[in-house]
């Protein structure tokens, strides 16, 4: 429950999770810098957002990772641990077209309470069941500050809401396929440590 000292009464609760056939500390890597919009259907998803809203386009956006460019896009970093979890979160106005993220202090996130603003969470998580699989999971939670911000932000929700799920259902096989690669590919792995079969050929 890496998100209830941040929010712990979200308005909107959503955290999907797979198992992955290599240590916590590839998975967790991998997802850092696993590049989201290299999968096609997550980027049709945030451009049509964009077209319905009429966002500004943006080009020339450099693949450095998801946390690299959460952080770039204005999120907080609230937590970490390494080969464990990360954990981000931000104020924003999640019904306006092109959306400024402004990041908080972890100290001051709970009690963060500026009008018109929807508090936003999410996170990276690999938990260890044998030493080479790990529980992978991404929870995200929101929760908006006044009234009219849980209005606007109910609009918005109902119109877009879907589309993370969808996104989170589209990555995480991606990423379980890239840190099982990875971690297949590893030169030396410890023996304790047995990396996946590789696929085998249909009959």
């Amino acid at each position: 429950m890496l998100l209830d000292p941040f929010i712990p009464n979200p308005d909107v609760r959503s955290r999907q999770e797979i198992v992955v056939r290599a240590p916590a500390g590839v998975v967790l890597d991998v997802a850092r810098g696993f590049d989201m919009q290299s999968i096609p259907g997550v980027r049709a998803i945030i451009w049509l957002r964009g077209r319905v809203l009429g966002a500004t386009a943006h080009r020339g956006r450099a693949p450095i990772g998801l946390v690299g460019e959460m952080l770039g896009m204005g999120w907080g970093r609230l937590a970490e641990e390494r080969d464990r979890y990360f954990v981000a979160g931000a104020a924003c106005q999640p019904w306006r077209a092109d959306v400024v993220f402004s990041p908080i202090p972890p100290e001051r996130f709970a009690a963060f309470a500026d009008p018109d603003r929807v508090k936003i969470a999410w996170t990276l998580e690999a938990e260890t069941i044998e030493p080479a699989l790990t529980r992978f999971a991404t929870e995200t939670r929101a929760v908006a500050t006044d009234e009219s911000a849980r209005r606007k932000f109910r609009r918005y929700w109902r119109a877009f809401g879907v589309g993370v799920p969808v996104i989170r259902w589209l990555l995480l096989p991606a990423l379980r396929r890239e840190a099982e690669l990875r971690w297949r590919a590893t030169p030396t792995p410890p023996a304790a440590l047995p990396r996946p079969s590789p696929p085998r050929a249909a009959d």
